[in-house]
């Protein structure tokens, strides 16, 4: 029987693999998994890179080159933050919003496809029982970063 590590690696995996050839094909080419990190949790509105990190689990220093790494392909602009001129949003660009726009489509068809195949009912029973792990992971990464 293959352990739980393996078969998450390998559905991670597939699933970019995917998605990034799809985003590929809708003019989306220059993206990779890595930038991730950043697109997937980055809101409409901008997201400080602080925040990225947290949420994705990356170092700052990880999250701050792929920042650089998308703007530079079109994704993200800094702009100053109106809470705190100090800080910086990371804001998607017209070419960002529409890589974030159409990811969504790409992967509610995706989990479309795993639920006609397995059916409505499993998938949704596989989904909860994913997220609910992925949340003990959550909980214990933050518990162990609040104490450093």
């Amino acid at each position: 029987m293959t352990d739980l590590g393996v078969l998450a690696a390998q559905l991670l995996d597939g699933f970019q693999r995917e998605l990034f050839t799809r985003l590929a094909q809708l003019g989306h080419e220059g993206l990779r998994p890595r930038h991730g990190a950043v697109m997937a949790y980055l809101a409409l509105t901008g997201t400080r890179a602080s925040e990225l990190s947290e949420r994705s689990g990356q170092h700052k220093q990880v999250i701050g080159t792929l920042i650089d790494e998308l703007e530079h392909l079109g994704y993200v602009t800094r702009q100053p933050d109106p809470a705190d001129r100090r800080a910086k949003l990371i804001v998607p660009t017209e070419r960002g919003r529409d890589e974030i726009t159409e990811a969504g489509r790409i992967i509610a068809d995706i989990e479309r496809r795993f639920a006609r195949k397995v059916g409505a009912d499993r998938f949704a029973e596989f989904r909860a029982v994913f997220e609910e792990v992925a949340r003990d992971y959550r909980q214990a990464r933050a518990t162990t970063v609040s104490r450093s």
